[in-house]
């Protein structure tokens, strides 16, 4: 959702996901950088103004947003699945 930078989606996973999805910084610069290298998603440094401290902001691209669609997919399937198995232990 938008441009956000690095430690705004640390923040964001935290909060969305909780303590099962805690990431830390050393893990996720790599990933990011994997991304952009994969034309998943692009960077821009943020102008400054004064003492304010230039940021990189990060933003899915629409190639991204195709692999993401398509990662979902994949995993409603798999969760489907493993939910029907679990359910006919019962």
């Amino acid at each position: 959702e938008g441009e956000k930078y690095g430690y705004e989606l640390l923040m964001e996973l935290k909060e969305r996901g909780g303590e099962m999805f805690t990431v830390k910084e050393g893990t996720l610069y790599p990933i990011l950088y994997r991304l952009e290298d994969d034309g998943l998603a692009s960077s821009r440094w943020s102008r400054t103004e004064g003492r304010e401290i230039s940021r990189k902001y990060y933003s899915i691209t629409p190639k991204g947003r195709g692999e993401l669609s398509e990662l979902m997919e994949l995993w409603r399937s798999f969760e489907k699945n493993v939910s029907g198995i679990l359910e006919e232990k019962r």
